[in-house]
């Protein structure tokens, strides 16, 4: 049993560089961050501010510079199951059909056959795939694919999605309805979400908590609990209240210098 005073990931004081020849760019500085089991972290901020690399540094695909990247409270060395990323561009693999896809992670551990075909039914019905299992990605819509690649995280027994912009290239409703279905996921299974995103009101929609990043080199500005009751009205005073005072925030980095 998890201790539950211990967050499933916490960042202290951790910082990145990288090095290109002679040249050195700070991405991150001194971000301090700690994600509770079941919450859903939206970060926000503009291109540029270390988004990415903090979610990469997370996901254990980037090591840190400095400070210290811990998933309950041990070290993260390097990428894992209990991490899993979507990403924009889906990441599926095209010569393997959706329900092969979904079923990579339990295949590539040696789970049994019959163990493999129940966690990839069960996840394609959570994500309402039902009738295209057997169909490949180049036959599905971009909505459809996001869908394949959330389910084939789920299905690899990841305790946290990691997730960067992945609605970002999808045409407005197919947005809206993926992050409807995202938050019906999420409340079912009790994951835990670290979502990047430069839109506003798709971190207000999804997040318990919104993390807004500032750019030059990157940094956590500002953190905020957002108090609103699901399902969350878009149109609603609340929402434009959160709105407005998001905007704000990030409007006020503009022309910041790197420092």
């Amino acid at each position: 049993m998890r201790d539950s005073s211990i967050p499933i990931l916490e960042m202290k004081n951790a910082g990145k560089i990288y090095t290109q020849g002679a040249r050195s760019i700070e991405a991150l500085r001194g971000a301090n961050l700690a994600v509770r089991k079941g919450e859903f972290v939206c970060l926000i901020g503009a291109s540029g501010c270390g988004k990415s690399t903090l979610l990469r540094m997370a996901a254990g695909f980037e090591a840190a510079t400095s400070g210290d990247t811990l998933m309950w409270d041990v070290p993260i060395t390097g990428p894992g199951p209990s991490r899993g990323m979507v990403f924009q561009d889906y990441g599926l693999f095209p010569w393997l059909s959706v329900r092969d896809n979904i079923g990579f992670g339990p295949r590539s551990r040696g789970r049994p056959r019959a163990e493999i075909k129940a966690t990839a039914d069960h996840f394609i019905e959570l994500v309402g795939l039902q009738n295209f299992a057997e169909i490949y990605p180049h036959q599905l819509s971009g909505g459809m694919k996001q869908r394949v690649a959330i389910a084939r995280v789920l299905a690899n027994d990841a305790e946290m999605v990691l997730m960067d912009e992945p609605f970002g290239a999808l045409d407005a409703m197919t947005r809206e309805r993926l992050q409807d279905e995202l938050v019906e996921i999420w409340s079912r299974t009790g994951l835990t979400v670290l979502f990047v995103t430069h839109a506003i009101d798709e971190a207000i929609f999804l997040a318990d908590r919104v993390v807004v990043m500032s750019p030059g080199p990157g940094r956590i500005d500002n953190e905020y609990t957002i108090d609103l009751p699901r399902p969350r009205d878009v149109a609603s005073n609340d929402f434009n209240e959160w709105r407005r005072l998001l905007s704000s925030q990030l409007h006020s980095h503009h022309g910041r210098k790197a420092g």
